[in-house]
C-alpha cells in the first residue's frame, strides 16, 4: 500500500498561473502524471486545505459519522486549528453495531454518551502513518494513545504497513485509508467503531 500526500489543487493552479505569466511552459503530460494523486474517500476528493468537518461532509462513506458529530455539537470543535487525528469509522462500521444503537445514540437525551463515543475517536496532534509506526516501534510493539475523551486507544502493527487500532474492550479496527491530510490534522479511516470502557 502506498501512502501519498498531495497539495491542494488551488496551490497547483496558482503555480501554473505563475508559470504562464513568466512565459514558462506548462508541465508536460509526463510531468503531470508524476504528480501525486489526490486522496479519495467515499468517492470524493479530499483537500488538504479544508478542515476535518468540511472534508468529511463530502464523503459518502461517512454520512453517519457526520450526523453524529452534528448531533453531539462537535462541529465547531473539529473546525478549530487543532491539530487532531480522527479515527473515522465508515457507515459500514456503524452498521456493524447492534441494531438500534446508532438511532439511540442520536437521541438528544443521549448526547453525553454520543459525545464520549465520538471523542474516543479523536487524539490530539497530527499522527500520520509514519508517526504511528514510530510510536509503535518505540513502545516495543504496542503504543498507547490518550483520546480527547480521556480514555486510551492502543495501536500496533500487523505487517509493515498495516496499523491496528484497539479499543478498551479489545475490539480491533483496521485503518483502511491512511493519511487523509486536513488543514487541522489528519483523518485515518477505520472499519470499526471504537468503544470506550
Amino acid at each position: 500500500m502506498t501512502f501519498r500526500k498531495f497539495a491542494p489543487l488551488t496551490v497547483t493552479a496558482l503555480l501554473l498561473a505563475a508559470c504562464a505569466q513568466a512565459g514558462a511552459q506548462a508541465p508536460t503530460p509526463m510531468a503531470a502524471a508524476a504528480m501525486p494523486a489526490p486522496v479519495m474517500v467515499g468517492g470524493q476528493q479530499m483537500f488538504a486545505g479544508k478542515d476535518i468537518v468540511d472534508n468529511a461532509v463530502n464523503s459518502a462513506d461517512h454520512t453517519t459519522l457526520v450526523a453524529a458529530v452534528k448531533a453531539a455539537g462537535l462541529v465547531q470543535t473539529l473546525k478549530t486549528p487543532g491539530p487532531f487525528t480522527v479515527f473515522a469509522p465508515t457507515n459500514d462500521a456503524f452498521a456493524m453495531l447492534p441494531a438500534g444503537t446508532v438511532a439511540t445514540l442520536l437521541k438528544p437525551e443521549n448526547k453525553a454518551t454520543l459525545t464520549k463515543v465520538l471523542t474516543y475517536h479523536v487524539v490530539p496532534g497530527k499522527l500520520d502513518f509514519d508517526a504511528l509506526h514510530k510510536m509503535v516501534m518505540d513502545a516495543n510493539g504496542t503504543a498507547t494513545l490518550t483520546t480527547v475523551a480521556g480514555e486510551k486507544l492502543m495501536v500496533k502493527m500487523n505487517g509493515p504497513h498495516n496499523v491496528l487500532v484497539i479499543d478498551a474492550k479489545g475490539d480491533v479496527a483496521h485503518i483502511t485509508t491512511y493519511d487523509v491530510v486536513q488543514s487541522n490534522g489528519v483523518i485515518q479511516v477505520i472499519d470499526k467503531v471504537m468503544l470506550p470502557g
